[in-house]
């Protein structure tokens, strides 16, 4: 078991150093809250992360992305339903103006731990845990 959690962490491990290449090369992450960006910047990314819900609107979330004038942006919402309908809806808007929305990360995490975790605050608390299971076996 605890060989098949070391790979585990690593997998996460390895998604989250190729998601802080990409934020390093200047492709901002737009996650749903201000606790999504403290996890990820506790997982050292250290490029623009954009909170959705720190906006007043959906509108006003969009424009702003329009604003940056970006080629690319990676979504990184929660898994929940909320998270789900909040993607479909950044792609479908973003699609329409030529911004590529990138899911990958999204989707391998949610793969990944979607089961046990629901939103992006409880990555690192779930790593821990991971962690500590290896250690006590």
């Amino acid at each position: 078991m605890s060989t098949r959690l070391k790979e585990k962490i690593e997998r996460i491990e390895e998604l989250f150093e190729r998601l802080a290449f990409h934020s390093t090369k200047g492709i901002p992450i737009i996650v749903e809250g201000p606790n999504d960006i403290d996890t990820l910047r506790k997982l050292a990314l250290s490029g623009v992360i954009i909170a959705a819900k720190t906006r007043k609107s959906f509108l006003a979330l969009v424009t702003e992305i329009e604003r940056l004038d970006l080629e690319e942006v990676i979504l990184l919402m929660d898994f929940d339903r909320r998270g789900k309908e909040w993607t479909k809806r950044l792609v479908q808007y973003l699609e329409q103006t030529n911004i590529k929305p990138n899911t990958y990360f999204w989707q391998e995490l949610h793969k990944m731990i979607g089961r046990n975790v629901k939103d992006i605050e409880s990555i690192l608390p779930y790593l821990l845990t991971l962690k500590k299971k290896i250690g006590n076996s």
